[in-house]
């Protein structure tokens, strides 16, 4: 997958998924050896390598928050492609809301996601988990 397009395609195959759930389209995009970066103060943060220290991070994330991603730009940058936007919803344990600014870089290699880097807006998220 040279074309730039199919890139932003296939992310927004993998966005998609995520947001119905759908593990077996996740793992399908996701490349065996995927390496997934978050800020480790977040509680499913860290560097995360494989398909199952990537499901690891998503159900810890998905255990701690439930959020909405709105997207206000997705383009491609040479290999990777870049996810502007916002994250809202709420803590799970205590009900406090959240509305953060967040953006996801991706790398394509090959038709697959081989890294996937997630920065939000980390004092605001530590301060809505109650931190």
């Amino acid at each position: 997958m040279h074309d730039s397009g199919d890139a932003v395609e296939l992310i927004r195959r993998m966005y998609d998924a995520f947001a119905a759930a759908d593990f077996d389209t996740i793992l399908e995009i996701a490349d065996p050896d995927i390496e997934v970066l978050q800020a480790d103060e977040l509680p499913w943060g860290g560097h995360h390598r494989g398909h199952e220290e990537f499901g690891t991070f998503m159900l810890t994330l998905a255990g701690t928050i439930e959020s909405v991603v709105t997207h206000h730009e997705l383009f491609a940058a040479g290999d990777r492609v870049i996810q502007v936007g916002r994250t809202a919803g709420t803590v799970r344990a205590t009900g406090a809301r959240f509305d953060i600014p967040e953006v996801h870089v991706w790398t394509v290699r090959q038709g697959r996601a081989v890294r996937f880097e997630a920065y939000i807006d980390t004092p605001a998220m530590r301060a809505a988990l109650g931190d």
